[in-house]
């Protein structure tokens, strides 16, 4: 499948070339087309290199990442077909040609990998393109990798069962036997994948050793499954000490100074942006809000921030002044709310002057929303990783928030399920993600929010 993704790809390139022929006609009169398209189909084959180490030859298909490959391919071609025109000293294509080519790449390419990946996933929910693949264990670990292989027929990897000495009722795949019995299922199932989740010294090292051999006579693709805590975040990263492999536990891209320059970067032009047009919102919201009952248009409120601290929070008035508004969250049907208000918090709008947090450093357009110190309090007691989310600065949006999880946390299922998403997008941050969520938002805020009240 790799090798046939590529080649639709080199053919959608030439298309997109020939397009920017027919644009610019002075590139095909050129005494050196044919020197041109071969730098084309030739700059192409350091893509080929990396798509088949990474991009196209990965089963678990998430589209964020499929996107961000498909801008990677892009500028890879670029700046291979760049040096090499320079390199054979052609000058005959012209910088718009240059920018139209790369630009109907840009449009193009990540769509066809989008579309051929949803069908690459539709077609191994039908039952093509799957692997064969078989676990060796049966216990906790076991458990876990099985329910995430049959979580999603898109993956397409089919569990034929499981092999183990003590089998697991629990395990809901066939249990094929014994260890012993491997060597002699696999080879006439020809089997495709093997799943190591066995743990332990001693008798189990041999048992390692054994299955490997039998995986490497075999021709099977051998993986081990290194047992991990539930409570350890699936976006781990692996380092060295010398030989001996350990495992970080809390994967963190934001550490990265790049990272973090461009989450700032994009967080000061795009709240600039915003503030620069917000007369126009907030003057008549303001208007409303004073008409609506006495009080100050915003309201501030003292919330924790990155790395725990303190800071002030701005946002819209939009209940009567009250000597609660510290400590209890608005409710449905919230006596306090006033009629603007409630118009207020279903569009979101009473969030805009956060803007001006954004500007100044305490949050960010996209983060976990921050919490009023008395929750900090008292959550921070009942749920074990409710302070990771305070890793990075906290947001206008979040994931917790696009995915159903804002509003009033009455129950404390509710604030383990938004910690539990908090902490996702720590570990699994990027920039495209970022604006996947204020997307997302902003749909949210047009249709209307179920929950914010």
């Amino acid at each position: 499948m790799p090798g046939l993704f590529n080649f639709f790809d080199l053919v959608l390139v030439n298309i997109i070339f020939a397009l920017t022929i027919v644009l610019y006609p002075e590139i095909a009169q050129s005494s050196r087309i044919n020197m041109i398209w071969v730098l084309v189909n030739t700059s192409y084959l350091p893509v080929v290199l990396w798509t088949m180490r990474s991009t196209h030859s990965q089963r678990i298909l998430l589209m964020d990442h499929v996107f961000l490959g498909a801008v990677e391919t892009v500028g890879i071609h670029a700046l291979f077909f760049l040096s090499l025109l320079t390199f054979v000293n052609l000058d005959v294509i012209p910088w718009r040609a240059f920018v139209t080519f790369y630009s109907l790449m840009a449009i193009f390419v990540p769509l066809w990998w989008i579309v051929s990946r949803q069908i690459l996933k539709a077609m191994r929910r039908a039952g093509y393109n799957y692997v064969r693949a078989v676990i060796v264990g049966s216990g906790s670990t076991a458990r876990r990798l099985l329910e995430e292989m049959q979580s999603d027929a898109g993956f397409g990897i089919r569990v034929l069962g499981f092999f183990s000495d003590n089998p697991d009722p629990a395990m809901t795949c066939p249990h094929l036997g014994s260890i012993a019995d491997i060597g002699t299922y696999v080879k006439r199932m020809r089997i495709d994948h093997l799943y190591y989740t066995m743990q332990g010294d001693g008798e189990y090292a041999d048992t390692l050793s054994s299955v490997v051999k039998t995986a490497d006579d075999n021709v099977i693709s051998f993986y081990y499954v290194p047992r991990i805590s539930r409570r350890i975040a699936r976006s781990f990263e692996l380092h060295n000490i010398g030989a001996m492999p350990v495992v970080s536990i809390r994967h963190n891209p934001l550490t990265s100074t790049v990272n973090r320059a461009i989450k700032r970067a994009f967080d000061i032009a795009f709240s600039a942006t915003v503030l620069i047009f917000s007369p126009l919102v907030f003057i008549p919201v303001a208007i409303a809000i004073k008409l609506s009952s006495p009080g100050p248009i915003f309201f501030s409120q003292e919330r924790t921030g990155y790395r725990g601290n303190t800071f002030r929070c701005y946002k819209f008035r939009t209940m009567r002044v009250n000597a609660a508004a510290d400590s209890h969250q608005a409710t449905r049907h919230d006596p306090r709310t006033t009629a603007v208000g409630q118009l207020l918090r279903r569009t979101s709008i009473d969030e805009l002057p956060q803007f001006f947090n954004v500007l100044r450093g305490d949050m960010s357009i996209v983060g976990p929303r921050p919490h009023m110190l008395s929750h900090t309090d008292q959550y921070a007691k009942l749920i074990d990783l409710y302070m990771v989310r305070h890793l990075v600065k906290p947001g206008i949006t979040g994931w917790a928030q696009v995915n159903g999880y804002r509003g009033i946390t009455d129950e404390l299922w509710k604030m383990e399920r938004r910690v539990e998403f908090d902490c996702w997008y720590i570990e699994n941050w990027s920039f495209l993600l970022d604006l996947k969520i204020i997307v997302r938002t902003v749909i949210n805020a047009i249709a209307g929010e179920k929950n914010a009240f």
